[in-house]
């Protein structure tokens, strides 16, 4: 078998419906429409969830629940394994991070996670550490503090 000889399966390809072209076409004058009402429009039909009057489901259930979307603080993430780039001795700053391009878009903070190991003495500071990640970085030698 050639490359050339390669034909697409029977009825797996479909030629696009084209509306609107005559009325021999079978799909013109009123393009596949019908006469009259809300689809017939232009911008015709319903919004997502109408029910045609009904109340619609969106509003039959109950709230439930409580979002703190509006209000939640998104932390820019650290890993304990990127700080070991950093000489001994180092104090780790926001401004560091971003400096080092370890953190792009600090967000609402700086948050250290305890991924990986770190191996030098640092004083790291950020506005949030989990605990795990502060026992690591004391146990290293270094120092944790919340800013």
């Amino acid at each position: 078998m050639q490359i050339h000889e390669l034909k697409a399966n029977e009825g797996s390809r479909h030629a696009r419906k084209r509306v609107g072209r005559g009325t021999s076409s079978g799909m013109g004058k009123t393009s596949t429409r019908g006469h009259k009402g809300q689809w017939a429009r232009s911008g015709g039909g319903v919004r997502p969830g109408f029910e045609g009057g009904q109340t619609p489901l969106f509003r039959r259930l109950p709230k439930r629940g409580f979002t703190n979307a509006r209000f939640r603080k998104e932390f820019a993430v650290v890993n304990l394994e990127q700080l070991n780039q950093f000489a001994e001795g180092t104090v780790v700053t926001p401004e560091l991070l971003m400096e080092t391009r370890i953190v792009r878009d600090a967000k609402d903070g700086i948050k250290v996670l305890a991924v990986g190991d770190v191996s030098v003495k640092l004083t790291v500071q950020a506005n949030a550490f989990s605990g795990a990640a502060k026992q690591k970085i004391e146990a290293a030698g270094g120092t944790a503090e919340v800013i």
